[in-house]
């Protein structure tokens, strides 16, 4: 475990993994009638809470000040709350598999953003991956989902916004990481306070207490989906502190592979050539602006 916990590839590919779980999971809990706000709930507070109690165990504390506070709220909304809930949304009408497509866009906007705040300066082989990302993100979109089974433009639009959000919670997090806190620390209160977020919205919004009542129906799901939450958000902020921003916006590759096989194999989902083929450009163009980022142009 302590190798892992220092080693940025090992950590990458567990997050990937558990980040890639949350497709199949998505989905089969909305056939189980569990409304999307719900689940992105269930994530938020699972994760959040089981990290608590992993914190307090270790006779630590969440350490409450106005920066960390800010840092709760502005990563909660971003990292975890909008993204989620956009994510949880789509899942229905474009499928797991391809909705974990969206996950890959992540480094190259993450690149993008970097680009336009002036954090980091474009060189030829950045622009020439964003540019191939775009391409494949643009075959992607016009399949609109599973074969034979058009999803609207809206929900394509929704798919894209998942990176988007994703890529702004990368590149604030590093920015804004408080000096004197631990990842376990800031993933618990990052969680926490997505999940207080979300039940303000379901309260007012979403249906009431009463949606609660959905859960009973799915108990190993929510468990499982609690268990996986909970281990890849212990090690996110690990692997952001280890890698950086840039690097760990590539759980999205393993992620996407985790969505199509889950999708394709054990959903029964579909998917036209042209889906392919835009997924395999996209890992190229993210591949070109990874080396770029890394200054290996």
């Amino acid at each position: 475990m302590k190798n892992l916990w220092n080693s940025a590839i090992g950590l990458l590919l567990v997050n990937g993994a558990l980040l890639g779980l949350t497709l199949p999971f998505g989905k089969m809990a909305g056939q189980a009638g569990v409304a999307p706000m719900l689940w992105a709930f269930v994530i938020s507070f699972g994760a959040g809470g089981v990290l608590l109690c992993v914190l307090l165990a270790r006779g630590q504390r969440i350490a409450l000040n106005a920066h960390k506070l800010r840092y709760f709220v502005i990563t909660a909304t971003i990292s975890y709350a909008i993204p989620n809930l956009l994510l949880l949304s789509a899942i229905p009408h474009l499928g797991a598999g391809y909705t974990g497509i969206m996950f890959t866009l992540s480094p190259v906007i993450t690149l993008v953003l970097s680009i336009l705040l002036g954090v980091r300066r474009p060189n030829g082989l950045g622009i020439a991956g964003i540019a191939v990302g775009f391409v494949g993100a643009a075959m992607v979109a016009l399949t609109r989902g599973e074969a034979g089974q058009p999803a609207e433009l809206f929900w394509v639009i929704m798919g894209l916004l998942v990176p988007v959000s994703l890529a702004a919670g990368n590149i604030y997090r590093s920015y804004d990481w408080p000096a004197d806190a631990g990842p376990i620390e800031l993933a618990a209160g990052s969680h926490l306070a997505s999940a207080a977020m979300l039940l303000i919205a379901i309260v007012t919004v979403g249906g009431g207490v009463a949606s609660f009542d959905t859960l009973a129906g799915a108990p190993v799901l929510v468990l499982a989906q609690v268990a996986a939450a909970s281990t890849m958000f212990a090690v996110f902020f690990r692997l952001q502190a280890v890698g950086g921003p840039v690097y760990l916006s590539q759980i999205g590759y393993v992620a996407a592979a985790v969505g199509l096989i889950s999708g394709t194999f054990f959903l029964g989902e579909r998917y036209q050539a042209l889906t392919w083929i835009g997924a395999a450009i996209v890992t190229v163009g993210v591949f070109m602006t990874t080396r770029a980022q890394n200054g290996k142009a």
